[in-house]
């Protein structure tokens, strides 16, 4: 005789409790093309910049990714220019979506540097790439539309704007967004009005070629954080990678440094940058950082020119100098913040 004994059904409930909803957001800084940079993308074969650029990957893989495009683009077949009046190749644009960013902001000082119709041609690139873009605008009513990126499932604001444009007059207020805090957060509070649960803000601000941020930046930072309107900023322009800092919760990145550039004249500093990193976690009282971390990165001249993640290339003692300097400024603040 067989005896069976019965067993009670087993639970459908588990006492672990979920996972909170959460997403990873990486940015990175300066995307400023000089000649050189379009010479080693022929070299590298039908002027492709994804080898150049192929070393950020795996530092931006992320939910969502945002790059700062500093330089307007040149329609396909026209001509392209460097310093002091910039347009860079359209392949650029389809880089840095090959590579895995999502959206840049492009709210910077050489807007402007080709006229106001270089705004309209850099952005119907970039759409044609498929990469999301904010900070300049072809209408008016372009400028009023808040970009909101879905990022599986939640509204992120991207908002961009830029302390000037190089002494160039805009030509119409609506072309380009102007630093300003007020500015800042009308267009912040306008993102959170269009469905944005999170507001990054890209700001194009700071002194060239300085490690330390100005009183202005710092300012400006308390005050736009300040405001519950704005959950990150991200800093770009200066060409140095700047510090990190956190006030009341949240977190501001004063300068990424370049994540690619050739200067003509390289002052060791300009070749260095960082990507940033950090996971949004939703709780009881809303979104808020739980993450924060960046990546060291390096522009290597080579031949040929290759961005590296110094996280993921052995050492070598360009690569140790740049390593050492990045993590000393970036947590001169007295940041925790932490890297691979």
């Amino acid at each position: 005789m067989v005896i069976t004994t019965a067993r009670a059904p087993a639970s459908t409930t588990s006492s672990v409790a979920p996972e909170p909803p959460s997403f990873t957001l990486a940015a990175g800084g300066d995307i400023l093309i000089h000649p050189a940079l379009t010479e080693q993308a022929d070299a590298d074969g039908a002027r492709t910049f994804v080898p150049l650029l192929e070393g950020l990957r795996e530092a931006i893989d992320a939910d969502v990714s945002i790059c700062h495009l500093e330089t307007p683009l040149s329609a396909p077949g026209a001509p392209t220019y460097g310093y002091p009046a910039f347009s860079a190749p359209p392949e650029v644009a389809s880089a840095l979506k090959e590579i895995g960013y999502d959206s840049c902001s492009t709210s910077s000082n050489h807007t402007l540097d080709r006229g106001a119709p270089a705004i309209r041609t850099t952005l119907d690139v970039m759409d044609a790439a498929g990469l999301k873009h904010t900070g300049s605008f072809r209408s008016p009513e372009e400028a009023a539309t808040p970009l909101l990126l879905d990022v599986g499932g939640v509204k992120v604001g991207h908002i961009a704007f830029t302390y000037g444009f190089n002494g160039i007059p805009l030509p119409q207020p609506w072309m380009a967004n102007q630093l300003s805090t007020e500015g800042v957060l009308a267009a912040a509070r306008a993102a959170k009005a269009a469905g944005a649960e999170v507001v990054v803000a890209s700001l194009h601000w700071g002194d060239e070629y300085q490690h330390e941020a100005t009183p202005q930046q710092r300012e400006m930072a308390r005050a736009v954080l300040a405001d519950p309107a704005v959950d990150l900023i991200i800093g770009t322009h200066v060409h140095a990678v700047q510090p990190i800092e956190q006030i009341d919760g949240k977190w501001v990145v004063y300068g990424m440094g370049n994540e690619v550039a050739r200067h003509s004249e390289p002052r060791g500093i300009t070749e260095e940058g960082i990507v940033t990193r950090f996971k949004f976690v939703k709780g009881p009282s809303g979104w808020a950082v739980r993450e924060a971390s960046y990546v060291p990165t390096l522009v290597e001249f080579g031949p040929p020119i290759r961005v590296v993640d110094l996280t993921r290339v052995p050492p070598n003692p360009r690569r140790t100098e740049a390593l050492t300097r990045t993590d000393g400024v970036v947590r001169s603040l007295g940041a925790a913040i932490t890297r691979p």
